[in-house]
């Protein structure tokens, strides 16, 4: 009866003990997977609002150009 109740939780300890080896692979994958994705979010992020700076220089140099162009007419 002691056998059976040592081989029984030894099966228990192995079990568990494969079940999270196993398992832990899964989850740095999908961290890994989750990094990478926020990395490419903030990129994405970043160049938008390069996009952003670049439109409102062209808007400011065009406004410029309408005042010179205006002092110069007078």
């Amino acid at each position: 009866m002691k056998n059976a109740l040592k081989f029984g939780f030894l099966g228990l300890a192995l079990t568990v003990a494969f079940a999270s080896c196993n398992n832990s692979e899964k989850k740095a994958e999908g961290a890994a997977d989750s990094a990478s994705a926020l990395v490419d979010s903030a990129a994405n992020t970043l160049d938008s609002a390069a996009t952003k700076v670049d439109s409102a220089a062209a808007k400011v140099d065009s406004a410029a150009a309408k005042v010179d162009s205006a002092a110069t007419k007078k």
